[in-house]
Formats: C-alpha cells, structure tokens, sequence
C-alpha cells in the first residue's frame, strides 16, 4: 500500500475514534502539515466519505453520522471484485454461501454510498459446486500445509482401515473440487486426495522437510496425473484428425486440444486422451464425419471399435431371422464394457 493510502486509513481511523478532531492536531498525529490533512480529507471525500468542516481558531473535521465504521479504502475495481468473489462462492466447492451472504453484507455498509450502489448493481446467481468442503477441513489441511506438520485422515466411507498418514504439500482446486497433494507415508508415493471426502483425525503433527514434486509445481502435478501421466502435464495418447463440421462447432468442446480450419466446413484437429479407445469416443461424440490422420495406434484403435460395435449389431439382425425377440435378447453377446 502507498504512503498516501496508508495515510489516508490512518486518518479516517482517528476521525471514528472521537467526534472532533481539530486541524492541527490531525497534522501531528500523522505527522504532516495540516496543508496535507486538508488534500487528504479531500480525497476521503471523493471517495465518498462524509466528512463535515468545523469552523474554530485552529479549524477541525468531523465524521458525520452514520459514518463511524471501520476504515475501507476500495476503488471501483476492488467494489466489483469482492461483489464478484463473495457471490461466487456456491462454485467454489466451500461450504460458506450463508457465511460469504452475510459477508457480503458487512462490507457493504462500511462502504461509501457510491461504491455501496456499485455493488447493489451486480447480482447474479452461481451454480453450486457438486460436492462441497467443510470449512473446517479446508482449514485444517490448510493449516497443516502452511506448518509442514503431518496429517491424519479417514478417507471416503467409513471402515476399519487406520488413518492416512501424509506429508501434506499443496491445496489446489480445480473446477470447483478441492485436492490435497500429499507424500503417503504408508505407500511412499505422491498422492491426490479430494477434501471432500477427508474427515480429519489429528493435528499437530511432527515437522517434515519438503519433498520436490515431481513436476516442479502441485498445479502441474495435478493436471498430469488426471491425464493419467507420472511426470508430464500431456496426455498418454494424442491423435490428429479431420472432422467435418466449422470451427464454431468444434471451439466449445476443444478443451486442450489444437484447432486448425481446413475449410468452411472442416477442421483439423490433435487431441489427447487417456487411451486410445477414450481419444475414438473424444472423435465421435460429434456425430459427423471424420478422417484419422495418426498414429497408426489410434487408426487401429478405432478399427477395433468399429469392428466390436458392428458384431452384435449383425447378430442381432441374423437372430430376428432365426427366433423371436425375447429369446434373441438371451443369445446376442454384449460388447465387452
């Protein structure tokens, strides 16, 4: 924060502590000329601050009524931003919507009227995320990642397994769900764990000195390992192809794909998946046409695939042939899953 927002704070926080306060006595208190006091109870009131003049020998200032809150300095970015953010927390897989609406609130009065009126101007409603965090774990686990101390935990539906033990390295969130990057001391690996689905057991662990992740970063790492890569930020298969619809089509559903117009009406696209089979369902979701380019493992994959929907689909049609449909339904062989 600048001298002169420091300042500014300062001096709104004496003019709330008592009714009148005069000129110079303001100056020493913030050691400046009363010259400086004057410009600074200016720009308190172009932001919106009630602050009368008392007229004396030596002069004075005074908060007006109504006023007396605890000092916030906002401009009209930050208003927006904190409307924003304390609306938006339902997405953010905390559960603290009654706790961010009462939040809102409070900051809302301690604002100047013209920044209140900005922030009566945006309202919308959020989408609250599927699972949620118990506020007390996320501080919990955060706690426990600031402190480099061990954590316990019961995971998932209650049995008789004993506690996880960790060295907790990172909190990430990531669309709307909340992951503890950890060392498992029992498995002596790096694990993901969703908070959601912890209910911690002790705190106050032993100290522990960091391990380096293996990706250099906990973001890194969790976007690798749910591509299903140990190491790298890619995915284990990627394919190239050509898929006949505009590119406005496409764009929505790209994800990190790569997007290359051919044409008006087709595009070339490289996408990754897990395997080769989820990169052939990644193409046919589209339901339009389309050309594989490469490798020659994603080609074949997806020979295979045609080659196992087409068998029970011609079984299927030789049995209604042969019997009737209850008894066609009992010998036709399903895919395997």
């Amino acid at each position: 924060m600048s001298g002169t927002s420091s300042r500014m704070l300062a001096l709104l926080s004496l003019l709330q502590s008592r009714r009148d306060w005069p000129g110079p006595v303001l100056a020493d208190r913030l050691e400046v000329t009363t010259r400086t006091v004057r410009r600074d109870v200016d720009r308190l009131r172009e932001l919106g601050y009630s602050i009368t003049a008392i007229k004396g020998p030596d002069g004075g200032y005074r908060l007006a009524a109504g006023s007396e809150l605890p000092p916030l300095l906002f401009d009209d970015e930050q208003a927006v931003a904190i409307a924003v953010a304390l609306q938006s927390t339902p997405s953010t897989g905390v559960d603290l919507d009654d706790a961010a609406a009462r939040a809102l609130e409070t900051v809302r009065q301690v604002m100047p009227s013209r920044l209140r009126h900005r922030i009566d101007g945006i309202r919308f409603t959020d989408t609250a995320a599927e699972r949620r965090v118990e506020p007390g774990v996320l501080e919990a686990v955060s706690t426990a990642v600031r402190e480099r101390r061990t954590f316990r935990f019961d995971y998932g539906a209650p049995t008789d397994r004993p506690p996880r033990r960790v060295e907790p390295h990172s909190v990430v969130t990531r669309s709307g769900r909340w992951y503890l990057i950890a060392w498992d001391l029992d498995v002596s690996d790096w694990r993901i764990y969703r908070l959601d689905k912890m209910t911690p057991k002790f705190s106050g662990g032993t100290v522990f000195t960091s391990r380096p992740i293996p990706t250099g970063d906990a973001r890194t790492f969790l976007a690798a390992r749910s591509k299903g890569s140990v190491s790298d930020n890619v995915w284990p298969c990627y394919g190239e192809f050509l898929l006949h619809l505009p590119a406005t089509d496409i764009a929505p559903w790209l994800g990190d794909g790569e997007l290359e117009q051919a044409s008006s009406s087709v595009c070339r696209v490289r996408a990754g998946s897990w395997s080769w089979a989820g990169l052939v369902a990644w193409v046919i979701r589209f339901d339009a046409p389309f050309t594989i380019l490469g490798p020659e493992e994603f080609i074949d994959a997806a020979a295979r695939i045609a080659a196992r929907i087409a068998e029970p689909m011609l079984t299927t049609h030789a049995a209604r042939h042969d019997v009737d449909d209850s008894s066609a339904r009992k010998r036709i062989a399903l895919p395997d899953p």
